[in-house]
């Protein structure tokens, strides 16, 4: 049996992550006399007032991913964002007045951002901010740093969380959990290996992208949306930053590369990222006693591969 996380541990959680943030923000000479928790989901982010710097301390990780892999992540989005912000690109930058690092301390490694003020009355407009995903993507074919491939797909916790999954049978039915593990066993190839993804579909450029649906993660700021959260930025194909987003998303995307004369989205290649998101929403079940309303939000979604081809059609 797992236990889910109480709502008191989850306090207590956030309490700790708001402690180390003040306590690193400190030692790094900033003035902070008032951290206010801005956003608690799968990391803690803190405004540490009066200071314009906030820090993002993520608490909902895989059983598996130790500081130092989350430190290796961070400086990859670290890199990226400051590289994107140098360029005139719309993106929260990384913090100006602290090292380009991420800190670790009392068992968090976190990172520390500019402050922006949000426009929290704005609603956010995802079919537009699709169609801006295409001029995203023009700004980071030039970024001159390495990146491993599709690392945002994260084979290893997929592959971790399918084991895992027999010991949460509330959450997941014996039939459903068989499917997702014959999925695997023909989409893993292509997800591990480039050679075998560029084999499987040939002529399909590969380039820096957000990694982590980009269209969701537009902070509306009071100037301006800004891209954020490059926490999952990897190297793949444009269609992974699209999947499961559905048609009118993608026709927005094949607007905006249309106006800015790149290439458009490939329906094969986007079976295949929709079938490996599905199960990346399979293997974020494991991830639900950290965070137990996580399950409302994952529930459609295993409702709606259910309803799809298997493994993306890839088994024809």
């Amino acid at each position: 049996m797992t236990d889910f996380l109480t709502p008191r541990r989850r306090a207590h959680r956030t309490s700790a992550a708001v402690d180390a943030a003040v306590g690193a923000g400190r030692d790094l000479g900033l003035a902070v006399a008032d951290a206010t928790v801005l956003h608690d989901v799968f990391s803690v982010v803190v405004h540490l007032a009066p200071s314009p710097v906030v820090a993002r301390i993520p608490t909902v990780l895989p059983q598996s991913e130790g500081l130092d892999s989350l430190a290796r992540r961070q400086r990859a989005e670290l890199d990226v964002a400051r590289w994107l912000a140098d360029q005139g690109t719309p993106v929260i930058p990384p913090s100006p007045l602290v090292p380009l690092d991420p800190v670790q301390r009392d068992g968090f490694s976190m990172t520390f951002w500019q402050f922006v003020e949000e426009d929290r009355g704005k609603e956010p407009d995802y079919v537009a901010n699709s169609e801006s995903v295409a001029d995203l993507h023009a700004a980071m074919r030039a970024y001159p740093g390495r990146l491993s491939f599709l690392s945002a797909a994260d084979p290893q916790f997929i592959a971790e969380s399918l084991g895992q999954l027999e010991r949460l049978p509330r959450l997941i039915g014996a039939s459903e959990l068989g499917r997702a593990r014959r999925e695997w066993q023909i989409l893993e190839p292509l997800v591990r290996s480039r050679t075998a993804f560029e084999e499987a579909f040939p002529g399909i450029d590969l380039q820096p992208i957000h990694g982590d649906s980009p269209t969701a993660n537009v902070f509306s700021g009071t100037d301006r949306d800004l891209y954020s959260d490059f926490e999952l930025v990897t190297l793949g194909p444009v269609e992974w930053d699209l999947a499961a987003l559905g048609p009118v998303h993608e026709s927005a995307y094949n607007r905006g590369a249309q106006h800015n004369g790149t290439r458009l989205l490939n329906e094969d290649v986007l079976s295949f990222v929709n079938a490996v998101g599905m199960l990346r929403v399979i293997a974020s079940l494991t991830l639900v006693p950290q965070l137990p309303e996580l399950v409302e939000y994952l529930k459609p979604s295993v409702d709606q591969w259910q309803t799809m081809p298997f493994a993306g059609g890839m088994a024809d």
